[in-house]
């Protein structure tokens, strides 16, 4: 094959991979492995030599470690420390303790050719120490929980495990040297780290932010972005030079800029790359699969599926216990982060690389962990029913709770439900406590519940999109509920749960645009409010005002604005900037102006039948500059320009039925 042919192979693998994995709600991460044993030299052999893409999948490799690098940040790992150097400590400390003295344990009861040294038992190890923060990440955020009592330690552990790649980059390397020279291996490669490291940090981060200063004035896009690779390869070919890992100066560079005001556009910037080169290293990684081995020692893969699975729920479910969470916490965090995890197959192909990792092991140990990737959503989904079966005290904490909730609300009568307490609801709040109108507020932050408790807020942990706990609020009894975080799945839970037990409780949710408009009025929503339009309607009455118009008529536009539901505003005219938003989905306006040979010129508005094409006609101008009202029986006429919304494809249609000759 050509080097097109190839290219257009594993785009081709990679799309389809993708959109599969997606479709069934699975992470694209597993869609790459997959496809990489299918096109691997040892399934269909599509792609038989693999060289190329590892040598890009290393780069990918490289991005991922950048991008770990820019999220680093001082404050953040201060505000989470006890959990990132309690729990997250101890748990990839004793995982790779436990799992290194189990496996040596082992191996005096194994055969000889399934005996593994210790250098070869500490690099799995470290491997098996690492959970998926992308799997694990994407489904808290979908449940809603990153902010409850177990997301929060699980987000702790992840972090944790992430900085403990960079460690584990230096002595897994080192791990591959001879046993004679192991300990001066050992000790050069620390040396050297932690020397760049200093030298670095120390000088690098004044030097980064006056660089990237000077590039940002320059006023380049593509200027901007050739520098961002430029900084990263140069530093991870610096370390590499060092003879230390390419990814160890990758998270440096990424160290380096996330202290300076750039850190963000460059986490924009720099999206694409690490995505499509990280994707191109799963592939690479699946080609390495050998499916036939995995049949025939199918019963080791089970093993090694199962035992590391167990090993590590057990283990953090213990720690997180000692660390002062309820058993039930405790559990969710242990089955949250049973499984293997990106970072894993990194370190398995550094530890394939330094010859520390037997042929025979490779394909069981790729397959096993590929399984508890797969069974994570699965678990998750099952997390709540698996804690209830075993801790007892769980119906009894989840009791109290509810308990807490309806004794606050127990008293309140045609009082408002507040879903969520951030900016948004605490606001709303002291406007409902001025006009003396009760309500109660659910939030999943524990925090900043007991602060707002302490200050005389009437606000309770619980989470919003569970019945119990609107039940608990008085839901019945309410005179209505408001959503206020963004978060339209969480929204639609919310709205089936009242629609079911209460119909008659008005409901107002906050929404970020009108793209979810009519999907959340369809689920029971009695208004819902764009965060966008309510900003634009804001930035027009200041504008009005500014320029002379009396403000009692400005209140009046306003208004007559609202009162007309957005009906103007829910479209936007869209324009070359807006080339790059996902907004085929949106509602837009176009103007079409008629000319003398058009076929529906002398027609009347209705001929055309643009409901039923879901088009809306906004406005309708004479070429006199007198504006008419939309009707049915108003005669189009030459010269007329007519304002439509409606979206994309709809709108296409539209205007080749006015335009037709």
């Amino acid at each position: 094959m050509s080097s097109l042919e190839i290219t257009l192979l594993y785009l081709l693998a990679a799309v389809l991979g993708v959109v599969t994995f997606r479709t069934l709600k699975l992470p694209p991460m597993l869609g790459y492995l997959v496809v990489g044993v299918l096109i691997g030299p040892n399934a269909m052999a599509l792609a038989d030599d693999s060289t190329g893409i590892q040598h890009l999948g290393e780069f990918g490799v490289v991005f991922l470690m950048f991008v770990i690098g820019l999220e680093f940040n001082l404050p953040k790992l201060r505000a989470m420390r006890r959990h990132v150097f309690g729990l997250g400590l101890f748990q990839v400390t004793l995982t790779m303790l436990l799992a290194t003295g189990g496996s040596l344990l082992l191996s005096l009861v194994l055969p000889e050719a399934w005996r593994m040294p210790w250098q070869t038992a500490l690099a799995l190890s470290g491997a098996l120490a690492m959970s998926s923060t992308a799997i694990v990440v994407k489904l808290m955020a979908d449940r809603l929980e990153i902010e409850s009592e177990h997301g929060k330690r699980v987000m702790g552990v992840l972090l944790f495990q992430d900085l403990a790649v960079v460690p584990l980059l230096v002595l897994i390397p080192a791990l591959g040297s001879s046993p004679e020279k192991l300990l001066m291996s050992l000790a050069v490669a620390t040396v050297k780290a932690s020397v760049l490291i200093t030298v670095l940090l120390v000088g690098g981060q004044r030097a980064m932010r006056w660089w990237l200063t000077i590039v940002a004035r320059r006023k380049s896009d593509e200027l901007f972005v050739l520098n961002l690779l430029l900084i990263t390869l140069g530093l991870a070919w610096l370390t590499e030079a060092a003879g230390l890992s390419l990814a160890l100066g990758a998270f440096i560079a990424g160290m380096l800029i996330s202290e300076t005001e750039y850190k963000h556009q460059v986490e924009t910037d720099i999206r694409p790359f690490h995505d499509v080169l990280l994707g191109l290293f799963f592939i690479s990684i699946g080609m390495l699969l050998d499916w036939r081995l995995v049949l025939a020692n199918w019963l080791l893969v089970l093993l090694l599926f199962l035992v590391p699975v167990v090993f590590k729920a057990l283990l953090v479910t213990v720690l997180a216990r000692a660390f002062g969470g309820t058993t039930g916490v405790s559990l969710r965090t242990g089955l949250y982060l049973a499984q293997a995890g990106e970072f894993g197959f990194v370190l398995l192909a550094l530890a394939q690389n330094s010859n520390l990792l037997p042929p025979r092991l490779l394909n069981p140990i790729l397959a096993s962990m590929v399984l508890s990737m797969l069974a994570t959503p699965f678990i998750i989904m099952y997390t709540n029913r698996i804690v209830m079966k075993l801790v007892s005290s769980e119906w009894l904490q989840q009791s109290l709770q509810m308990t807490t909730i309806a004794r606050r609300s127990i008293n309140a009568n045609k009082h408002v439900i507040i879903c969520g307490y951030g900016r948004c609801g605490q606001n709303l709040a002291r406007m409902l406590d001025g006009e003396g109108i009760p309500y109660i507020a659910l939030d999943l932050d524990p925090d900043r519940v007991r602060k707002a408790a302490a200050a005389g807020d009437s606000v309770v942990f619980g989470d919003a999109a569970r019945m119990q706990a609107l039940i608990a609020a008085g839901l019945a009894r309410a005179s209505a509920v408001v959503v206020t975080y963004l978060d339209v799945p969480g929204a639609i839970k919310v709205l089936n749960h009242i629609h079911g037990h209460a119909p008659q409780v008005p409901v107002i949710v906050r929404t970020q645009d009108d793209r979810d408009l009519e999907r959340l009025r369809e689920a029971g929503a009695t208004e819902v409010v764009p965060e966008a339009i309510e900003g634009s309607l804001m930035l027009a009455s200041h504008a009005l005002a500014l320029v002379g118009v009396p403000m009692r008529r400005v209140i009046r536009v306003v208004q007559d604005q609202r009162d007309a539901r957005y009906n103007l505003l829910r479209g936007f005219f869209h324009g070359a900037d807006d080339d790059g938003v996902d907004d085929l989905h949106l509602e837009r306006l176009v103007t079409v102006t008629l000319p003398l040979a058009a076929r529906s010129v002398g027609l009347p508005l209705g001929h055309l039948a643009l409901h039923a094409m879901g088009v809306r006609v906004v406005s309708l101008r004479r070429q006199s500059g007198k504006v008419e009202q939309p009707s049915d029986k108003l005669m189009l006429l030459e010269g007329d320009t007519v304002v439509l919304s409606g979206k994309a494809e709809a709108l296409a249609l539209a205007e080749q039925k006015f335009l037709a000759p």
